[in-house]
């Protein structure tokens, strides 16, 4: 009774655990994601054909073997035979196999070359679309060269991003289909990667270096990767969402980024005396935006690497050094200069560092201060 109840159990536990695995392979998938270009399309079309050409080894190879197993086993009395080794295809069986096998690596070698020379050499004589990928310890800058855009793309929090936590991103990287693009990778820091699978390409970011990658996406949709290069403590916090629209969609989003850059600047330009609330309001949102990724969004850091805000000399001394450091960085530190950010944007960031947290400096930083910092 035991015994049988055992093993029902086990039966049970087996069904269980196929039922998991098939919702878990429904889940996930087992095989590369649908390709968006069509040397994306090829690269799958490779491993497709790799993958059919290895089954079909295995089965030929296994049935053999299980064949052998089973039919030539001592129990039946089978003899081995001690002359097989003598017969025309136990002495040509050596040259033959691998001869075929090195035809069949030849084949899917000699298809993957082509396809690899498509991945790497850009087209020359026709125009394409521009767009720089600069990879930052940790989140991603793209620079439309074309379009005179630049956006900047971080992870979202887990409490933000439920599902999707290290998948989404605050700004996609937006691109129009059925248009060649030009991908210019570079480092502001260390080694990073920009991987998409569905776009055919792996690329490393290297600092001091522009390298160029191409492609040419063939639908619309949303696809995700992420930095393919362990390249720090928050590596994971580096994922990449690319989002294809239509050349007609493309062109009233550039028009919505090159009206917002307008707005931008002018308001950075005015000669408006800012509030203590409407500053600390803009910073709250720009610190948790830039800073927070190593500075924590409690400002305490994670020590040595980035040091805490919260009750920092720095922040908590003369506005003059406060400016200097967020302007100019500090050289041989990870604190990166942050003056690519207009005069209103450090100015709102220096203000909400100064007053927020245990830091109760009270002043307040104005656009012209930052200005003349600089």
């Amino acid at each position: 009774m035991c015994r049988r109840f055992t093993t029902v159990s086990r039966l049970l536990l087996l069904t269980a655990g196929l039922a998991g695995f098939q919702s878990t392979q429904a889940e996930y998938g087992i095989n590369f994601p649908p390709p968006a270009a069509d040397v994306a399309q090829e690269i799958y079309d490779i491993h497709m054909l790799t993958m059919r050409i290895a089954t079909f080894l295995l089965l030929v190879v296994f049935s053999f073997i299980i064949y052998s197993l089973y039919f030539h086993r001592k129990s039946r009395g089978y003899q081995a035979d001690q002359n097989f080794h003598n017969t025309w295809f136990g002495n040509w069986s050596w040259v033959i196999v691998p001869a075929l096998v090195l035809g069949v690596d030849l084949t899917i070698a000699s298809n993957a070359d082509t396809v690899l020379k498509k991945v790497w050499d850009v087209p020359k004589d026709e125009k394409l679309m521009d767009v720089k990928v600069t990879g930052h310890q940790w989140w991603w800058e793209f620079d439309y060269l074309d379009h005179g855009i630049k956006v900047e793309s971080r992870y979202i929090p887990e409490e933000k991003a439920g599902d999707l936590y290290l998948r989404e991103v605050d700004n996609r990287l937006v691109l129009p289909t059925d248009t060649k693009i030009r991908f210019l990778h570079t480092s502001a820091d260390v080694l990073h990667a920009f991987w998409v699978p569905e776009l055919a390409f792996k690329k490393d970011a290297i600092p001091g270096y522009v390298t160029e990658t191409w492609s040419e996406i063939n639908r619309e949709g949303v696809f995700r990767g992420q930095c393919a290069e362990l390249c720090g403590t928050w590596h994971s916090r580096m994922p990449l969402v690319v989002e294809s629209v239509s050349p007609e969609k493309f062109q009233e989003w550039v028009n919505e980024q090159q009206a917002i850059k307008v707005a931008t600047a002018a308001e950075a330009a005015s000669t408006k005396t800012w509030s203590k609330n409407e500053l600390m309001t803009k910073g709250k949102a720009l610190y948790e935006t830039k800073c927070a990724a190593c500075h924590q969004v409690t400002g305490l850091g994670l020590p040595p690497a980035f040091p805490p805000l919260n009750g920092s000399p720095i922040v908590n001394g003369p506005v003059e050094g406060h400016l200097n450091m967020v302007i100019n960085g500090k050289p041989g530190t990870a604190m990166q200069a942050w003056g690519s950010l207009n005069d209103l944007e450090i100015a709102a960031i220096v203000t909400y560092e100064r007053n927020t947290w245990d830091n109760k400096a009270g002043d307040t930083v104005q656009p012209t201060d930052v200005a003349l910092a600089r």
